[in-house]
């Protein structure tokens, strides 16, 4: 199953939906800031799903998404958006940026698996394309 990096700043989020990925075999790392996330993802990019809300103090998830796509070691992840208050031309932006999918709050546990099922494929067809490159 998938290693995915949570990145929110609410508890109750953070809660919900690590319970929601671990019930259902995949390995969860909470980060509470975007800041954090970055620093992580750049230590350690062995992760192979991001998971990110759109709206945090500090470094938000428009500012995080644009500092990993434009990092050639960490730029293939596959990033899933949650928030429960952006407009839907943000949305949009923000999936032109880099992001895969999104997802409203509160987030639903068909819907988040769904789209954790997708990037999964995205990464054997990211790394199938990394071992034809080498």
């Amino acid at each position: 199953m998938a290693v995915i990096l949570l990145v929110e700043d609410d508890p109750m989020t953070q809660v919900l939906i690590k319970s929601i990925l671990v019930e259902n075999d995949h390995t969860v790392f909470v980060s509470p800031s975007g800041e954090h996330a970055l620093a992580t993802l750049q230590a350690n990019n062995n992760f192979d799903i991001l998971v990110t809300d759109v709206m945090m103090p500090g470094m938000d998830g428009r500012e995080l998404i644009s500092k990993i796509t434009t990092d050639d070691n960490i730029n293939e992840m596959p990033i899933i958006l949650i928030s429960g208050a952006i407009k839907s031309s943000e949305v949009w932006a923000l999936l032109e940026s880099g992001a895969a999918y999104f997802i409203p709050k509160p987030v639903k546990k068909d819907v988040i698996l769904e789209y954790i099922a997708l990037c999964l494929q995205d990464c054997k067809h990211i790394r199938a394309k990394q071992k034809e490159t080498k």
